[in-house]
């Protein structure tokens, strides 16, 4: 399971949580709680950010699609019972905080201070980014240690099938973390790192060498999940290869863990330096956000999974907070992820 809520397939026991479970999140807690009905324009950014964020509690959420405004308003509107409520995300947000409490969302709702400059929201959303991968990679890598332990002789979790499809649906997580993980370090080189380049050439050299450096293993690690689905499952060479799986697996969330740090420590600060105009800026988050385009299409839910839900909408806070173009897009991404 996840940081979240957002995914309905069960999933191995193998696949612990690195963090606390989130209350609230169980089906049972989901039959006790009142149908919360949502009205609102289905293509309005406003509207899929609302339902987005009602897909973290456990509430039974019947969507209306309604262009007829509210209380006057273009704002959604949520009915719980007799009770109708629209407004401000903020406080949709709150109203749904104090109807169902866990987990608490409403502090997403801060705006980013209207003194925080492009650059300084990018540096933040380069952060949650390195916080979601290494989520995924700690995941995996306790799953990956648990297929070897077992050796792929069983599984722990009838849900998951045989330990053949066990296997494929790790390689298919694996791949869209890869994905996830690829685009990222195509977003600094080709927007972030040439930006720092400009102002103090050399200055990323040493990133650029340790994305390279790292091409090779997660290549491996992919090889080697192919390698251990065609053997012959309980064998010596299938443990074997399941054991350089954990290995190499171990060896990349090391090297991730020390890259990010180093970058989050002695290279994205200096993004405030570089002196760009509030048109720059907007663009280079226009552009950060268009190399991501998968990331934040079909894999979105996968990504957001490796986030705690006040952090996930926090995300989406920040991605939101330049221009409208980022927001209508945002809200065409959501749509593709709600429904």
């Amino acid at each position: 399971m996840g940081n979240n809520c957002l995914g309905s397939s069960m999933k191995s026991a193998a696949e612990i949580v690195p963090q606390e479970f989130i209350r609230g999140c169980g089906d049972t807690a989901a039959a006790a709680n009142p149908i919360v009905r949502l009205y609102g324009p289905p293509n309005n950014a406003l509207t899929c950010y609302i339902r987005f964020a009602l897909l973290y509690k456990s509430v039974k959420l019947s969507f209306i699609p309604s262009e007829t405004p509210h209380f006057g308003s273009d704002s959604p509107a949520i009915r719980i019972g007799t009770e109708t409520i629209s407004g401000s995300r903020e406080m949709l947000l709150r109203y749904i905080d104090n109807r169902f409490p866990h987990p608490p969302l409403a502090l997403s709702s801060r705006r980013v201070d209207d003194d925080e400059t492009t650059s300084l929201v990018a540096v933040r959303v380069v952060a949650l980014q390195h916080k979601s991968v290494l989520w995924h990679l700690e995941r995996m890598l306790r799953w990956a240690k648990d297929l070897a332990t077992r050796g792929g002789r069983t599984t722990v979790d009838p849900a998951v099938g045989t330990p053949r499809m066990e296997l494929r649906k790790f390689g298919k997580s694996y791949s869209q973390l890869l994905e996830v993980m690829l685009e990222h370090a195509q977003m600094e080189e080709r927007v972030l790192f040439p930006i720092l380049e400009k102002a103090d050439r050399g200055l990323c050299k040493v990133s650029n060498e340790e994305h390279a450096r790292d091409l090779p293993i997660m290549n491996g690690i992919k090889e080697d999940i192919k390698s251990a689905v065609v053997l012959d499952l309980g064998s010596s060479v299938c443990q074997e290869a399941l054991s350089n799986l954990s290995k190499r697996l171990k060896l990349l969330q090391e090297h991730c863990k020390h890259h990010f740090l180093d970058e989050e420590k002695n290279l994205l600060p200096w993004l405030e330096a570089v002196e760009l105009n509030k048109e720059q800026q907007d663009k280079m988050l226009e552009q950060l956000l268009d190399v991501m385009k998968q990331t934040h299409s079909h894999l979105l839910n996968f990504f957001l999974e490796g986030l705690l839900p006040l952090e996930a909408l926090q995300y989406l806070d920040l991605i939101t907070s330049s221009s409208d173009k980022i927001r209508t897009s945002l809200g065409s991404m959501l749509l593709m992820n709600v429904k």
